[in-house]
C-alpha cells in the first residue's frame, strides 16, 4: 500500500531511500517544491524528481488485490489518519509528542523538530518504559520491606506500651501501698496524741475540781469569820490574811499538730533523674564471655553454658559483658531489668579492667558493682521481677544504685575517676534461668 494514500500501489515508484509510493501521490506531494524533495516516510532528501519504476512490486500488488479482495482495503482504511490532511500518520514529533502525517511534518509548526517513523519512536519509548521495570520492581520490594518494618515497629510499640502499662500499674500500686502506710502512721499518731491529750485534760479537770472545793471551803470559813464579834475575830494566833492567800491554777493548753501524707523526696528526684540523664545502651558481643548469649537487638543477655575456672582463654574470666558505649564525663542514668533466679551483678568498670584473670571484681582493681540474688519466677504479670537504676556522676565521682520498684536508694560508690568507664553486667555461674535486659 502507498504510504500517502494508504491504498494499493498504482504505478509504484521507489525513492532513493527505498520507500515506495504511487507515482501520482509522490509527484503531487512534491508539487511546488524546488531544490529539496523530502521522502514523505523518512524525510530523506532526494536529489531530484527522478524515481525508479518498480514493476515487480506492481505485479505483487495485483496478486495481493486478487487474494484479499476488498476486505484488506477496508482494513487499511481503518488505520489512523491525520484529521487535517486525511493522510496516514507515519511520523512522530519528539518535541511536541504528536503523531504526524507526511504533510504535517514539512509544515512550519514542526520545522527543525526531531521526527522519526512511528515504528522507531514506538521502539524507543518501549525501551525507555522497560528501563523503568527494574527500578519499579526494586521500589515495590523496598515498599513491601518498609511495610513489614512498619508492622514490626507497630508490634514493638504495642509491646512497649504494654510494658509501660505494667510499670505504671506497679508504680501506682507501690504509691498506694506507701500512702496507705503513711495514712496508717498518721492515724496512729493522731490516735496516740488524742489519748495523751484526753488524759491530760482529765487530770486538769480533777485539779480544777479540787481547787474549786478548796476555794469554796475557804470562802465559807471567811464568811463565818466575818459574823464573829470583834473580840473573837481579833483574838487569833496568826494573821488571818496569811491563811487565805489565793494560789493561781496553771491552765493546760494544747495546740494540735498538722499531720499530712507526702511522697518521699527521692521519688521526685529519681523521676527527674531518669528523664534528664537516661541513656540508650547496647551490649558489646566482642566483650562477652563465651557462656553468655546476647540477643539480636543487643539489649539482653542470658547464660547458655556452664562456667568453670578452667576456661582461662575466654575474653572475660567472669561471665560478664560490657556496654558498647562508655563515659569519661557527664551524668548518665540507665536501667537494668532482671527476671529469673540466680546471682547477678552490674555497675561500671575501667575500660582497661583485667578480664582474663580470676581476680574478683572490686573497686580496688577498677570495678564498682553491686551483687544481688533473686529467686523470682519469670512471669511478668505476677510482678516478680527486679529493676535497678544506675546513676553515674563522673565529675562528682559517684556511682549510685536505686531499686526502681520502691524508689529506694541502695548504695553509692565514691571514687575519683580519671579514665573511661564502661557499664558492666555479670550473671552468676548458676544463673541459667536468669535474663538480664537493658531498658
Amino acid at each position: 500500500s502507498c504510504l500517502i494514500c494508504l491504498d494499493y500501489l498504482r504505478d509504484p515508484v521507489t525513492t532513493e531511500c527505498g520507500h515506495n509510493f504511487c507515482s501520482s501521490c509522490i509527484h503531487q506531494r512534491w508539487e511546488g517544491l524546488q531544490g529539496t524533495f523530502p521522502c514523505p516516510a523518512c524525510l530523506h532528501h532526494c536529489p531530484d524528481r527522478s524515481l525508479k519504476m518498480n514493476t515487480q512490486l506492481c505485479h505483487m500488488t495485483e496478486i495481493v488485490q486478487q487474494i484479499t479482495g476488498m476486505g484488506g482495503k477496508r482494513k487499511k482504511q481503518e488505520e489512523p489518519r491525520c484529521k487535517k490532511h486525511h493522510e496516514s500518520l507515519a511520523l512522530f514529533c519528539g518535541k511536541d509528542l504528536e503523531l504526524l502525517c507526511a504533510q504535517c511534518s514539512v509544515s512550519s509548526d514542526h520545522r527543525d523538530h526531531p521526527l522519526m517513523p512511528i515504528e522507531e519512536a514506538a521502539a524507543t519509548h518501549r525501551r525507555k518504559l522497560k528501563s523503568y521495570i527494574d527500578s519499579f520492581t526494586e521500589q515495590i520490594k523496598d515498599t513491601e520491606n518498609w511495610s513489614e518494618m512498619q508492622i514490626s515497629k507497630c508490634f514493638e510499640l504495642r509491646q512497649r506500651i504494654e510494658h509501660q502499662k505494667d510499670e505504671l500499674h506497679s508504680e501506682v500500686k507501690q504509691l498506694k501501698n506507701f500512702l496507705e502506710k503513711e495514712q496508717n502512721a498518721v492515724l496512729s499518731s493522731l490516735l496516740t496524741e488524742t489519748t495523751n491529750v484526753e488524759e491530760k485534760l482529765m487530770e486538769e479537770k480533777n485539779q480544777i475540781s479540787n481547787h474549786s472545793s478548796i476555794l469554796n471551803s475557804q470562802l465559807g470559813d471567811i464568811i463565818n469569820k466575818c459574823l464573829q464579834t470583834d473580840v473573837d475575830l481579833l483574838t487569833v494566833n496568826e494573821s488571818i490574811h496569811n491563811r487565805y492567800n489565793l494560789e493561781t491554777l496553771a491552765i493546760f493548753s494544747y495546740e494540735l499538730k498538722e499531720e499530712s501524707c507526702s511522697l518521699p523526696p527521692h521519688y521526685f528526684g529519681l523521676h527527674k533523674m531518669i528523664h534528664t540523664f537516661q541513656v540508650d545502651l547496647t551490649l558489646d558481643p566482642e566483650t562477652a564471655h563465651q557462656s553468655l548469649s546476647i540477643s539480636r537487638d543487643r539489649k539482653s543477655v542470658t547464660q547458655r553454658t556452664s562456667f568453670g575456672l578452667q576456661n582461662l582463654h575466654v575474653r572475660t574470666f567472669y561471665p560478664a559483658v560490657l556496654s558498647s558505649k562508655g563515659f569519661d564525663a557527664g551524668r548518665h542514668f540507665w536501667q537494668v531489668e532482671v527476671r529469673g533466679t540466680g546471682a547477678w551483678s552490674f555497675g561500671v568498670c575501667k575500660e582497661s579492667f583485667p578480664k582474663n584473670t580470676p581476680m574478683r571484681p572490686s573497686p580496688r582493681n577498677g570495678c564498682w558493682q553491686l551483687q544481688f540474688w533473686t529467686n523470682t519466677s519469670d512471669k511478668r504479670d505476677s510482678g516478680n521481677w527486679e529493676r535497678i537504676g544506675i546513676f553515674l556522676d563522673y565529675e562528682l565521682g559517684e556511682v549510685s544504685f536505686y531499686n526502681l520498684r520502691n524508689r529506694s536508694h541502695l548504695y553509692t560508690f565514691r571514687e575519683r575517676f580519671t579514665v573511661k568507664l564502661m557499664p558492666y553486667f555479670c550473671l552468676g555461674p548458676s544463673s541459667k534461668s536468669l535474663v538480664m535486659g537493658i531498658v
